[in-house]
């Protein structure tokens, strides 16, 4: 079953109207409804296109977040090959919000990492919503040092609310494993193209989108911190996240003009979640333009150019 967002009601409407004919055809075969289904779904064709063509930056945040949008696992399952997750930081336990592995991309051997949220209870559960303790970031440490060794190539997606900030993380050292991991992001010297999936939220975010090239997809969004949280901080008023969203400049587009990422991903009409699919296959092919781009640099190049891209952000505004 569809879940619809609240803007989404005109939507909504005309498809439980096709749902409802298509249910009356099954019942009786000599009713025909397929002109009427077929006009209806013209209509919801167009609403969607409408709908869709003026996002404000707090409705771009409730698709980003979308419950059936695909997640890591999703993009993993269709975009690698071979794909072996690697799991545990060595140090002291395995943390499922980020995922990593060895992988073969159209061929070409990689190390992958990325942030799962799980789709429902139990897998929400298991991966604590995305969002890593330090574990999940020393594992991605580990990752990327076993990659910068054997010089494959580093694939990060990124969809996280942030960190987790609970008690055990902070004493664990949750800000210090940030740092380390956002320190090897710009240290190693083999290609990293990062993809914000749905949401990047924070350190959490950033420590493992520090990369060479960095997308959204259209409808992703990008932030140091949740509207929710700004609201929070800014009005003492949760209840104004959509006020923050607006100001924050948290969607693609916001981010693209700013020159904070590199390119911004097309979404199917009505979001990612509406054709996983054709989603997954157009960040294939923006990951494998950006890869073809990066290969005839050096170590010192990639390195040196990734930590320059960084620096300049904000220089020019």
């Amino acid at each position: 079953m569809h879940n619809y967002l609240d803007f989404e009601k005109p939507i909504s409407d005309l498809e439980g109207k096709i749902h409802e004919l298509k249910r009356l055809a099954a019942e009786d075969e000599s009713i025909d409804t397929s002109d009427e289904i077929g006009r209806l779904e013209v209509r919801v064709r167009d609403a969607t296109a409408e709908i869709y063509s003026k996002l404000n930056a707090w409705q771009k945040t409730q698709v980003a977040r979308h419950p059936q949008r695909p997640h890591f696992v999703d993009y993993a399952a269709r975009l690698f090959e071979d794909f072996t997750p690697l799991a545990g930081d060595r140090k002291f336990s395995e943390d499922a919000a980020i995922q990593t592995g060895l992988a073969r991309f159209r061929g070409q051997p990689v190390a992958v990492i990325g942030q799962e949220k799980g789709n429902d209870t139990k897998s929400r559960l298991k991966h604590n919503f995305g969002s890593a303790r330090p574990e999940g970031y020393r594992k991605a440490i580990r990752m990327m040092e076993m990659a910068d060794r054997f010089g494959l190539p580093i694939i990060t997606l990124v969809d996280t609310a942030g960190a987790y900030p609970g008690v055990g993380a902070e004493e664990r050292g949750q800000a210090e494993a940030i740092a380390r991991c956002t320190e090897m992001c710009l240290g190693v010297k083999v290609p990293i193209v990062s993809v914000v999936l749905g949401e990047g939220g924070s350190g959490g975010a950033i420590a493992i989108a520090t990369g060479n090239r960095v997308y959204m997809l259209e409808h992703a969004i990008y932030s140091v911190i949740s509207p929710e949280g700004a609201a929070s901080i800014l009005w003492r008023d949760s209840t104004r996240a959509k006020e923050a969203a607006t100001n924050m400049k948290i969607t693609a587009e916001d981010l693209k003009a700013l020159g904070i990422i590199d390119g911004i991903i097309p979404e199917p009409l009505g979001g990612a979640h509406r054709d996983p699919d054709k989603v997954i296959a157009a960040t294939a092919d923006t990951i494998s333009d950006a890869l073809s781009e990066l290969s005839g640099r050096s170590g010192e190049q990639l390195r040196s150019d990734r930590r320059q891209k960084f620096l300049n952000m904000g220089r020019n505004l």
